[in-house]
Protein backbone atom coordinates (compact mmCIF):
# COMPACT_ATOMS: atom_id res chain seq x y z
CA UNK A 1 0.00 0.00 0.00
CA UNK A 2 1.42 3.36 -1.03
CA UNK A 3 0.99 6.13 1.53
CA UNK A 4 0.12 9.77 0.91
CA UNK A 5 0.85 10.78 4.51
CA UNK A 6 3.80 12.98 3.56
CA UNK A 7 1.87 14.74 0.79
CA UNK A 8 -1.11 15.48 3.05
CA UNK A 9 1.12 16.54 5.97
CA UNK A 10 3.09 18.95 3.79
CA UNK A 11 -0.08 20.32 2.19
CA UNK A 12 -1.31 21.18 5.70
CA UNK A 13 2.04 22.79 6.58
CA UNK A 14 2.75 20.39 9.45
CA UNK A 15 6.05 18.89 10.60
CA UNK A 16 6.59 15.29 11.61
CA UNK A 17 6.66 16.46 15.24
CA UNK A 18 3.34 18.30 14.79
CA UNK A 19 1.63 15.15 13.52
CA UNK A 20 3.25 13.01 16.23
CA UNK A 21 1.95 15.35 18.95
CA UNK A 22 -1.57 15.35 17.46
CA UNK A 23 -1.78 11.54 17.50
CA UNK A 24 -3.85 9.89 20.22
CA UNK A 25 -1.92 8.69 22.10
CA UNK A 26 1.02 10.88 21.06
CA UNK A 27 3.91 9.22 19.29
CA UNK A 28 7.34 10.32 18.03
CA UNK A 29 8.30 12.24 14.91
CA UNK A 30 10.60 9.33 14.04
CA UNK A 31 7.67 6.89 14.05
CA UNK A 32 5.59 9.16 11.80
CA UNK A 33 8.58 9.50 9.45
CA UNK A 34 8.99 5.73 9.27
CA UNK A 35 5.28 5.30 8.51
CA UNK A 36 5.53 7.95 5.75
CA UNK A 37 8.51 6.32 4.06
CA UNK A 38 7.30 2.74 4.42
CA UNK A 39 10.15 1.68 6.71
CA UNK A 40 7.48 0.80 9.26
CA UNK A 41 4.33 -1.09 8.22
CA UNK A 42 1.29 1.14 8.01
CA UNK A 43 -1.40 -0.84 9.80
CA UNK A 44 -5.07 0.11 9.75
CA UNK A 45 -4.74 1.35 13.34
CA UNK A 46 -1.84 3.64 12.40
CA UNK A 47 -3.64 4.81 9.27
CA UNK A 48 -6.65 5.87 11.36
CA UNK A 49 -4.49 7.52 14.05
CA UNK A 50 -2.55 9.55 11.47
CA UNK A 51 -5.76 10.47 9.59
CA UNK A 52 -7.30 11.77 12.84
CA UNK A 53 -4.13 13.75 13.58
CA UNK A 54 -4.22 15.30 10.09
CA UNK A 55 -8.01 15.82 10.30
CA UNK A 56 -8.69 13.95 7.06
CA UNK A 57 -10.52 10.79 6.10
CA UNK A 58 -8.20 7.78 6.17
CA UNK A 59 -8.93 7.14 2.46
CA UNK A 60 -7.07 10.38 1.65
CA UNK A 61 -3.84 8.85 3.01
CA UNK A 62 -3.78 5.89 0.65
CA UNK A 63 -2.59 6.11 -2.93
CA UNK A 64 -4.47 3.75 -5.19
CA UNK A 65 -2.66 2.09 -8.13
CA UNK A 66 -4.92 3.68 -10.76
CA UNK A 67 -5.06 7.10 -9.10
CA UNK A 68 -4.00 9.93 -11.36
CA UNK A 69 -1.19 12.31 -10.40
CA UNK A 70 0.56 15.39 -11.78
CA UNK A 71 4.26 16.17 -11.53
CA UNK A 72 4.97 19.36 -9.60
CA UNK A 73 6.88 21.70 -11.94
CA UNK A 74 7.16 24.63 -9.52
CA UNK A 75 6.45 25.72 -5.98
CA UNK A 76 5.16 29.23 -5.25
CA UNK A 77 5.94 31.01 -2.00
CA UNK A 78 6.30 34.63 -0.86
CA UNK A 79 9.57 34.99 -2.78
CA UNK A 80 8.18 33.72 -6.07
CA UNK A 81 8.10 30.44 -8.02
CA UNK A 82 10.97 27.96 -7.96
CA UNK A 83 11.64 24.38 -9.04
CA UNK A 84 11.22 21.68 -6.38
CA UNK A 85 14.44 20.16 -5.06
CA UNK A 86 13.10 16.62 -5.59
CA UNK A 87 10.37 14.90 -7.57
CA UNK A 88 6.93 15.72 -6.16
CA UNK A 89 3.46 14.67 -7.26
CA UNK A 90 -0.01 16.11 -6.80
CA UNK A 91 -2.49 13.29 -6.40
CA UNK A 92 -6.10 13.49 -7.46
CA UNK A 93 -8.28 13.61 -4.35
CA UNK A 94 -10.02 10.46 -3.21
CA UNK A 95 -13.76 10.57 -2.92
CA UNK A 96 -14.19 9.19 0.55
CA UNK A 97 -16.72 9.02 3.29
CA UNK A 98 -20.18 10.32 2.51
CA UNK A 99 -19.53 12.96 -0.16
CA UNK A 100 -21.92 14.98 -2.32
CA UNK A 101 -21.24 17.51 -5.05
CA UNK A 102 -22.64 20.91 -5.93
CA UNK A 103 -22.27 22.83 -9.20
CA UNK A 104 -22.29 26.65 -9.15
CA UNK A 105 -24.64 27.92 -11.86
CA UNK A 106 -24.26 31.67 -11.14
CA UNK A 107 -21.49 33.52 -9.31
CA UNK A 108 -22.30 34.10 -5.66
CA UNK A 109 -20.03 35.22 -2.86
CA UNK A 110 -16.53 33.92 -3.54
CA UNK A 111 -17.78 31.20 -5.89
CA UNK A 112 -17.77 31.62 -9.68
CA UNK A 113 -20.04 30.23 -12.36
CA UNK A 114 -18.76 26.78 -13.32
CA UNK A 115 -17.15 26.02 -9.94
CA UNK A 116 -17.75 22.59 -8.50
CA UNK A 117 -17.78 21.97 -4.77
CA UNK A 118 -17.13 18.70 -3.01
CA UNK A 119 -18.97 18.49 0.29
CA UNK A 120 -18.71 15.96 3.10
CA UNK A 121 -21.95 14.98 4.82
CA UNK A 122 -21.76 15.12 8.61
CA UNK A 123 -24.21 14.33 11.40
CA UNK A 124 -25.27 16.63 14.28
CA UNK A 125 -22.56 15.45 16.69
CA UNK A 126 -19.96 16.78 14.21
CA UNK A 127 -21.66 20.06 13.23
CA UNK A 128 -19.06 21.96 15.28
CA UNK A 129 -16.41 20.80 12.76
CA UNK A 130 -18.10 23.00 10.14
CA UNK A 131 -18.07 26.25 12.13
CA UNK A 132 -17.22 29.21 9.85
CA UNK A 133 -17.37 27.00 6.76
CA UNK A 134 -19.84 27.09 3.89
CA UNK A 135 -22.36 24.30 4.29
CA UNK A 136 -25.28 22.77 2.42
CA UNK A 137 -28.36 22.29 4.59
CA UNK A 138 -31.26 20.07 3.42
CA UNK A 139 -34.67 21.73 3.76
CA UNK A 140 -38.21 20.36 3.32
CA UNK A 141 -39.60 19.52 -0.13
CA UNK A 142 -36.21 18.84 -1.75
CA UNK A 143 -34.86 22.36 -1.20
CA UNK A 144 -31.46 23.31 0.21
CA UNK A 145 -29.84 26.28 1.90
CA UNK A 146 -26.18 27.04 1.15
CA UNK A 147 -24.71 29.35 3.77
CA UNK A 148 -21.84 30.01 6.18
CA UNK A 149 -22.28 28.30 9.56
CA UNK A 150 -21.87 31.06 12.17
CA UNK A 151 -22.77 29.02 15.22
CA UNK A 152 -24.93 26.42 16.85
CA UNK A 153 -26.96 26.98 19.97
CA UNK A 154 -29.79 25.05 21.63
CA UNK A 155 -30.23 22.67 18.69
CA UNK A 156 -30.36 25.47 16.11
CA UNK A 157 -27.90 26.43 13.38
CA UNK A 158 -27.13 30.12 12.84
CA UNK A 159 -26.44 30.62 9.13
CA UNK A 160 -25.47 33.53 6.92
CA UNK A 161 -26.53 33.02 3.27
CA UNK A 162 -23.89 34.07 0.73
CA UNK A 163 -26.14 36.41 -1.28
CA UNK A 164 -25.29 40.09 -0.75
CA UNK A 165 -27.61 41.77 1.72
CA UNK A 166 -28.97 38.49 3.11
CA UNK A 167 -30.00 38.27 6.74
CA UNK A 168 -28.89 35.61 9.17
CA UNK A 169 -31.17 32.57 9.27
CA UNK A 170 -31.78 30.16 12.12
CA UNK A 171 -32.57 26.53 11.27
CA UNK A 172 -33.42 23.71 13.67
CA UNK A 173 -30.76 20.99 13.54
CA UNK A 174 -31.28 18.94 10.37
CA UNK A 175 -30.44 15.22 10.22
CA UNK A 176 -27.23 16.08 8.32
CA UNK A 177 -25.35 18.96 6.73
CA UNK A 178 -22.54 18.88 4.19
CA UNK A 179 -19.44 20.98 4.76
CA UNK A 180 -17.44 22.25 1.80
CA UNK A 181 -14.08 20.47 1.62
CA UNK A 182 -12.83 21.07 -1.92
CA UNK A 183 -13.28 23.67 -4.64
CA UNK A 184 -12.72 22.64 -8.25
CA UNK A 185 -12.34 25.60 -10.59
CA UNK A 186 -11.41 25.91 -14.23
CA UNK A 187 -9.38 28.98 -15.04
Amino acid sequence: MLSRIRDVRRAKGLTLADVAARCTPPTTAQTVGRLETGIRTLSLDWLNRIAAALEVDSSELVQLPDQASLSVAAILDADGAYAPSKDEKLLAPNIGGDMVGMRIEHSIGEYRQGDELWLEKITPEHFGDALNLDILVPRPAGRFLFARLLGREDGKLHLLPLQAGSRQQVVSDPVWIAKTVRLMRKL
